[in-house]
């Protein structure tokens, strides 16, 4: 059959990155101050996260098809699963995987199913101008992430929080960054990698060692993102957190650093180049005095903490469910993003139609599929950020 030429330059991407080759060094995002250049303009940091995009089979043109919805609705930047780690015992229900667990021994997959499955993830991200933010694990146990890492190494049932404190740990995480991020030092469709998804002194199981504070993950972050910065040279870092603040005089659980969070001193670390946080007040059960409303006040608490420190604050994560006034909450928390000037808004998530069905919708909010109204939204709020930053 004749093949198009997206698919021609799709497949050749494909087999470059299969063997990366050092590049010039050209075309990486800078954080300036409170905002991101690209190439000495500004760039804005406006789209979705598609975190299923590389970990569920789809083949190239889906792929590409995916990124080419996320940038017809105005899209500059994805956020993805740059993970998904596996045992006997779940791997086969996985497709594509990254890392093999068998007992306290871990390998890296760089086969087809693992990171020449992700090469094609950057080829197809690439050919649509979109950039991508890279999280390097999960706090929760989906696609593996810190507790396959603690129940591999330790033993299962051992305290979730040892992922930040205990050596042999560490030492597990360290080398599976070192493989991940130095596969794609010298690519300028990475935006930036982050630490983790949604970093808490808790995971998923109960198991807790009693002892986890906001100093021992501000360690931990202190740790971790100098050693990438030590790998990667080219590439911003950030957390990836839900960014909890630790603030005195407040009974309100986001505000009291008792996740193990504290925004402010995680923004301060020298080698985080940006901050990032997430906003979901139903399942966080803040809505009083309504979710839209606690829901401004948090993104106007994190801008202020973006001119405090100076670096540039993502919403990269936030959602209501349909029935819960998603429309004006979206509306709002839009506008008081970009009129405030917080730096970048990724909504949770981005969806596609495909003719063997729809991309994943995990119910934790609405995902933004083509034709719909929330699609449009999304698009009115692309052309204003980008007028607001001199993108358009």
């Amino acid at each position: 059959m004749k093949l198009s030429p997206t698919f021609v330059a799709l497949a050749l991407a494909a087999v470059s990155f299969a063997n990366p080759v050092s590049r010039a060094s050209s075309g990486y995002v800078q954080a300036s101050g409170q905002a991101f250049t690209l190439d000495g303009a500004a760039y804005t940091v406006y789209g979705e996260n598609s975190y299923w995009v590389g970990l569920s089979g789809y083949s190239t043109t889906q792929m590409n098809q995916a990124f080419s919805d996320i940038a017809t609705a105005g899209g500059t930047t994805v956020r993805t699963w740059g993970f998904n780690d596996v045992n006997a015992t779940v791997v086969s229900n996985y497709p594509i995987y990254y890392q093999y667990f068998d007992g306290a021994n871990a390998t890296i997959n760089t086969g087809a199913t693992g990171l020449e499955n992700f090469d094609n993830v950057i080829a197809a991200a690439k050919a649509n101008n979109i950039k991508l933010i890279v999280t390097l694990t999960n706090n929760w146990s989906d696609y593996g992430g810190m507790d396959m890492y603690v129940n591999s190494i330790l033993g299962y049932g051992q305290p979730h929080d040892y992922f930040y404190s205990n050596s042999e740990v560490i030492t597990a995480y360290k080398n599976y960054i070192n493989a991940f991020v130095s596969r794609y030092v010298d690519e300028p469709t990475i935006f930036g990698w982050e630490l983790a998804n949604e970093p808490r002194c808790t995971g998923t199981t109960s198991a807790t060692s009693g002892t986890c504070t906001t100093t021992t993950i501000t360690t931990w972050i202190e740790d971790i993102s100098s050693y990438i910065k030590s790998i990667d040279s080219n590439h911003l870092v950030g957390l990836g957190d839900e960014g909890w603040f630790n603030w005195t005089n407040t009974t309100d659980f986001a505000y009291t650093g008792s996740q193990g969070i504290d925004f402010d001193a995680n923004l301060a670390v020298s080698s985080i180049d940006f901050g990032t946080f997430h906003l979901y007040p139903f399942t966080w059960d803040e809505t009083t005095p309504s979710a839209d409303v606690w829901g401004q006040g948090w993104i106007e608490n994190h801008r202020g903490a973006q001119a405090t420190y100076n670096k540039p604050v993502i919403m990269e994560e936030f959602g209501v469910l349909a029935d819960q006034n998603q429309t004006q909450t979206y509306k709002d928390w839009y506008s008081t993003a970009i009129t405030d000037g917080l730096s970048g808004v990724l909504i949770w998530q981005a969806g596609s139609n495909y003719s063997s069905g729809n991309t994943p919708d995990d119910g934790f909010a609405a995902s933004v599929y083509p034709g719909t109204d929330l699609y449009e939204l999304v698009q009115t709020y692309a052309a204003e950020i980008k007028a607001r930053d001199g993108t358009s």
